[in-house]
Formats: C-alpha cells, sequence, structure tokens
C-alpha cells in the first residue's frame, strides 16, 4: 500500500530578486558596471525597494514583510556594489494570494492520502456477503492484494509517464491532468459492474496520484515564497495525512451501508472537480515560463511577459508591475548564466551528470530510506501493540487507524511550525535518530521485553512522531527544492518513481521476511538501516532553509 511518505506537499518560492541579489555571482555583479541599463536597473530598484542593513532596524508597514539573509566572505577590495548585494532583502506578497496556489495543488495529496485511508474500510465493505451488494464479493487474496495495490501500479506508471512530458505540458497543465484522472479512476471504480472494470479505474487513480505527487511539489515550488517554502511543503505533508482521516472517518460512516465500498470510492470524485477547476484558475509557474524561453521552446518576448503577468498574480499585485519585472529579469539573467552555452534541452542521462548527479543522490536518498527503514509495515504492528497495552480501541481497526492519525496529524503540525524556525536538517537529524533508537526499543520489546507492553506502545508513538517531522515531510521539502530548474521536471519523477518503487518492495518482502527473520529481528533490521540513513543525512544532505531556488542551484550544487 502506497504510504503517506510520498507526500511531501512541497515547495519552494518565485523570490529570485532578493535572493538573486544577496549572493549575486560576481561576474553578473562585475558585468554591471560596463552595462549603464544593468547599472540603472539596479539604481532604480535601490530607489524603490527598502533595503535592510545588518544593525539597522526596519519601520514597521501596514503589510507583513519576510527577511531573508544570506551570509558571504568578501575579500578585500570587493566593491561597494557587493557589500549592497549581501544586504538583507524584504518582498511584500499578500497572504491571500499564497492561499490558492498552495491549496488546489495541494488537493492532489489530499486525494492520495484518502485513497490509502478509504481503502482499509472499502475492502471490508467488498467482501462482505450482505453488504457488499456484488455477487463476486469472494475475493482470492492475489484479487484483493490487486484492488488494494492497484493505485501503487498506477502510480508507478504515473511516474514513467511524468518523466516523459512534464516539461512539455507543465506544471499547471500536469495537475488538471491528474485532477482528470482522480475524477475517472474514482468514478470508474465507484460503478463497477465487475472485478476487471474496478481493477482498471484503481489504475487509472494511480496514474492521477502519481502526477498529483510529481507536479504539486514542482508548482509549489516554483511558485511561492522562499521564506515560507518549507512551512507550505509541510503543510502538503498534512494535507496527505488529512486525506488519510478523511478516508477512515467516511469508511467508518459508509461500512454499515449495502455497497457502501462504491461511495467510498466514489467520494473522491468531487474534490477531484474542485481541484480540477481550481488549477484551472491558476497562473502557469513564472519559472517554467522562463525555462521554455531560454530553452527556444516559444516565443521569447511572449513567453517573458507571460511570466511577469504570472507572478503579478502569484504575488497580489497589479499585472505586470515594475516589482515582478525586476524578478523576472533576475530570474532570465540566472537562467541565461547557467544555460546559455547548454543545449536548449537535456537528454536522458542529464539526470545522471554532474550537479544534476549530486542532487538525485540526495533526493533519490532521501525518499528511499523514508521506506526502507520500515514506515509501510511498522504500523501493521499497531493493533496488536495497542492490544497487548490493554487499549481496548485495539480490538477496532478502524478506532487504532484514526487514533494513529490523529497523532501523525499533530506531528505533523509541529513540523510546519518549525521547519522554517530550526531548519531542514537539525528536523532531519533528531528525527531520524528517533526512529533508529524506536526500532531498537520494538526489536528489544519482541525479543526480551514482552512483559512491559507499555515500552512497545512509547516506541510506537516514538517512530510515528519522529517520522512526521523528519522523513515524512522534510524528504519531499528537500526533493522539490534540490534540482535545477533545467532538470527538475525529470529529477523529481525519478524520484517520485524512486519512493513507489521502494514502497511496493518493502510492502511485498514484509510478510516473507517476518517469518524467515521473526518479529525482534525485521525490526533491528529496520534500526540498523535507520542508522545507516542517518549517516547519510548528516553527511550528505545540505541546509536549504532561506535559499531561494537559484541559490540552492548556483551555491550548494556548484
Amino acid at each position: 500500500m502506497a504510504s503517506t511518505t510520498l507526500s511531501n506537499f512541497w515547495l519552494s518560492q518565485f523570490n529570485p530578486l532578493h535572493n538573486q541579489r544577496k549572493k549575486r555571482p560576481k561576474s553578473l555583479l562585475s558585468s554591471s558596471r560596463t552595462n549603464p541599463r544593468l547599472v540603472s536597473s539596479i539604481n532604480d530598484h535601490l530607489a524603490l525597494t527598502r533595503v535592510t542593513y545588518p544593525l539597522l532596524q526596519s519601520h514597521s508597514t501596514p503589510k507583513r514583510r519576510f527577511h531573508v539573509g544570506v551570509q558571504k566572505d568578501y575579500s578585500d577590495g570587493e566593491s561597494s556594489e557587493s557589500l549592497v548585494s549581501d544586504a538583507t532583502y524584504q518582498e511584500e506578497f499578500s497572504w491571500s494570494s499564497v492561499i490558492l496556489p498552495f491549496l488546489f495543488p495541494a488537493l492532489g495529496g489530499l486525494l492520495f492520502g484518502y485513497d490509502i485511508g478509504a481503502t482499509s474500510g472499502a475492502t471490508i465493505s467488498l467482501q462482505s456477503p450482505d453488504l457488499s451488494g456484488i455477487t463476486w464479493f469472494n475475493l482470492s487474496a492475489i484479487q484483493l492484494g490487486l484492488v488494494v495495490s492497484g493505485s501503487l501500479y498506477g502510480a508507478l506508471l504515473g511516474s514513467l509517464l511524468a518523466y516523459a512530458i512534464a516539461d512539455f505540458l507543465g506544471r499547471k497543465r500536469q495537475l488538471i491532468a491528474a485532477a482528470l484522472l482522480y475524477i475517472v479512476g474514482g468514478v470508474v471504480t465507484a460503478y463497477s459492474p465487475e472485478l476487471g472494470v474496478l481493477l482498471a479505474g484503481r489504475l487509472l487513480y494511480g496514474l492521477g496520484i502519481g502526477l498529483a505527487m510529481h507536479g504539486a511539489p514542482l508548482y509549489i515550488a516554483e511558485t511561492c515564497p522562499s521564506q515560507i517554502r518549507g512551512t507550505l511543503v509541510s503543510l502538503k505533508e498534512l494535507f496527505i495525512v488529512l486525506g488519510i482521516l478523511l478516508g477512515y472517518f467516511v469508511g467508518s460512516f459508509l461500512i454499515d451501508t449495502v455497497g457502501g465500498w462504491r461511495f467510498m470510492y466514489g467520494f473522491s470524485a468531487p474534490v477531484a472537480v474542485l481541484m480540477g477547476l481550481g488549477m484551472w484558475t491558476l497562473p502557469a509557474s513564472p519559472r517554467w515560463l522562463l525555462l521554455r524561453a531560454v530553452q527556444g521552446k516559444g516565443s521569447f518576448q511572449d513567453l517573458k511577459e507571460k511570466a511577469i503577468v504570472s507572478l503579478s498574480k502569484l504575488r497580489g499585485r497589479p499585472p505586470g508591475d515594475r516589482e515582478s519585472e525586476r524578478q523576472i529579469e533576475d530570474t532570465l539573467l540566472s537562467l541565461k548564466s547557467a544555460y546559455g552555452q547548454q543545449e536548449s534541452e537535456g537528454n536522458f542521462l542529464e539526470v545522471f551528470q554532474g550537479p544534476n548527479l549530486k542532487a538525485f543522490i540526495i533526493g533519490g536518498g532521501l525518499v528511499l530510506f523514508q521506506q526502507i527503514t520500515g514506515q509501510p509495515s511498522v504500523l501493521y504492528y499497531a493493533g496488536p501493540i495497542l492490544q497487548s497495552a490493554g487499549f481496548s480501541a485495539a480490538s477496532d481497526a478502524t478506532k487504532v487507524s484514526v487514533v494513529i492519525g490523529l497523532f501523525k496529524l499533530l506531528m505533523t503540525w509541529i513540523a510546519v511550525l518549525k521547519v522554517d524556525d530550526l531548519g531542514r536538517r537539525p528536523l532531519l537529524i533528531g528525527g531520524v535518530s528517533g526512529i533508529a533508537l524506536s526500532l531498537v526499543l520494538l526489536s528489544a520489546y519482541y525479543k526480551f521485553l514482552g512483559g512491559f507492553p507499555l515500552v512497545a506502545v512509547g516506541a510506537l508513538l516514538l517512530y510515528v512522531g519522529c517520522y512526521q517531522i523528519s522523513f515524512g515531510p522534510i524528504s519531499w521539502l528537500m526533493v522539490s527544492e534540490i534540482f535545477p530548474l533545467r532538470t527538475r521536471g525529470k529529477g523529481i519523477s525519478l524520484a517520485v518513481l524512486t519512493n513507489f518503487a521502494s514502497n511496493a518492495v518493502v510492502t511485498f518482502a514484509f510478510s516473507p521476511l517476518k517469518e524467515f527473520l521473526g518479529a525482534e529481528n525485521l525490526f533491528l533490521l529496520f534500526g540498523a538501516i535507520a542508522i545507516l540513513s542517518l549517516l547519510f543525512v548528516i553527511f550528505s544532505v545540505p541546509e536549504t532553509k532561506g535559499l531561494s531556488l537559484e541559490d540552492i542551484e548556483s551555491k550548494i550544487l556548484k
């Protein structure tokens, strides 16, 4: 079963103006001395834009301002222009303009989570002689497994599809396509007259998951302000958990209804309609438009004008305002500097070369470790562990799921509040350390602490809590911001594919490993992998808090 780890609704910001000027490469600054128009543009900007220097306090303004500072060492002799670029700039944006560009892509994550939660109840309803409302309710273990994992197979195919079409369709149209697949998949599944049609519907829904889990972090990463990128990406994980809880509640409410499984699966269609209509009203990603312009995939001037209008709308500014125009010019300078000497479009192997390979090792490594540390399997033991501790709710699988889901929601909210304050690395290091400790405790419980069930309960909650403040949201946050713009579409699709594939391997290998090793040794194996993942985080994963996507590409990946 696909896990909530995929989510990770990610993001990054379109704030190249401030971060680019803060950390503008020296070559760009030096070239400005010989380009009167560029010097004039910089002087105009400094005359109109508020700058906060270290040791100076800013004055209050009616709108909320966010500060992003980037440290840089300067050698003797560098000009005052370089020092100006190191000042702390502020960007104004309207919260009301930020909400919708996050909310509608996030619904793609909610629908992914909903499928996980609803399937747990739908499989019970589907196999009931009295409540299924069908004559083919007596499913074999293989048939039931195909129903449960059908969306996972579809997501794997969707990830491969995204690799091929993502940069052609663009982030907006990709999410609209995902919404359409969600609608068709949900409706076909709900009205299935036989098993074959039901499986086809599950596959179509899974294709929507694959496209949504690829497109949503891309769109959010490229459109939201970098100051709140970590918060919004973590909120995407929160939406997946909310979707799981919604699926549990809908399943619990309809479990005694004849043909309830049809309503459980069909409930996703109206939400997908809202997602599709919402994405239709949003502008295209400005960064994607500029990438197409630099790659010669259309009229350069037309794509540039569209990017300016798009950014103005995303920031709640008047169409074509000067601030948005300056930010677009800055991003174009960055893109031309990075890709001007390269062919217009990369090949298949480009993701595995140079800075792109470094990004894939970081992003792909995180989503791989989030799965092979046992996340799809540990919760399998939630019911027996709680039951052994004397919790009556453990006799009811639905109630246990809701309790665990509420705890996941609480811990994810903590990550949302702290990710842009503490940073990515501290949450990852602390959370993965807790995961390793919890797995060792679970192994000890099954080995020689069986008389202390509260140890197992504490270890289970420690695992869930630490996962939700680390691997759950942070992995997908890093994936959405670490890849260079040129290969971001392909890179994220490979990361999504890695996640779903490793999820499938862990899920399907769990039962034979459990029989071969026993629960105590299986948890110990997961614990050893968690320690390896902790070393990977410490030595390979950089801190990206407060950096624009252009800063990450130019400073971290070089």
